[in-house]
């Protein structure tokens, strides 16, 4: 979804953690994903450094670039976001809820789709919801581990991770990926791999990943938290 039509000068504004909301499909990896990125942010920081509430979970911006790496630094940015807020809520009540309280629900939203199953029903009311509400979403094309002859590089970037693997194993993954991609068409949304993007402001980003093996967390962080600094800046200001 578009996330804006400039990017802003933010550079000596105070800012709050982006509110961040995980939706899918049951069984997709919402879970797992979340599980994921906390499990590693536990591992990667200081005992203490991620504040656990109920219902939430706050990624610190150092524990990001340590878990992005040099990743963030080709974005060019002077990030001044405190981190990610990530609700820890999976599924349609947390909209519903939120909304009704009066409060927004996220920031910025990111859809779990198993890229080997697709579109669900879940998936799609999921991208409705995000539409009508206008909530910015990227797409984490999780279970790529499951992709049919797929060789788990975890210690790899995602994209040297796929040019690792077999031609055959390639080209299922592209075209999984571009099932997704006809799939947010038909949907009214524009999109592309992530690397692929040309216009942020007009396409939707899909990051493999597999929630599992960590493969692609990297690029999914740096991506949410790019697109974050660079465009939701007015709305995070404090």
């Amino acid at each position: 979804m578009s996330v804006g039509e400039k990017a802003v000068d933010n550079s000596r504004s105070v800012l709050r953690s982006p509110i961040c909301v995980v939706v899918g499909h049951v069984d997709h990896g919402k879970s797992t994903l979340l599980d994921k990125i906390r499990g590693t942010c536990v591992v990667e920081s200081e005992p203490g450094r991620i504040t656990q509430a109920i219902g939430a979970s706050i990624i610190p911006l150092t524990t990001i670039k340590k878990i992005c790496g040099k990743l963030l630094e080709s974005i060019k940015l002077d990030f001044t976001i405190p981190g990610l807020l990530f609700i820890d809520t999976p599924g349609h009540a947390a909209f519903q809820s939120l909304r009704k309280r009066g409060g927004n629900l996220a920031d910025i939203a990111i859809l779990v789709v198993d890229v080997n199953e697709g579109f669900k029903p879940q998936t799609v009311e999921s991208v409705k919801i995000l539409r009508t509400y206008k909530t910015p979403f990227i797409v984490a094309a999780n279970k790529i581990d499951l992709i049919p002859g797929w060789q788990s590089f975890p210690e790899k970037p995602i994209l040297e991770d796929i040019k690792s693997q077999s031609e055959n194993v390639q080209r299922s993954t592209d075209e999984k990926i571009y099932k997704l991609v006809e799939s947010l068409y038909k949907l009214g949304f524009q999109s592309e791999r992530f690397d692929r993007v040309s216009d942020y402001t007009k396409q939707v980003a899909i990051v493999p990943i597999s929630a599992k093996t960590g493969e692609g967390i990297p690029e999914l962080l740096m991506v949410l938290t790019g697109l974050t600094q660079r465009y939701l800046s007015k709305t995070l200001k404090i």
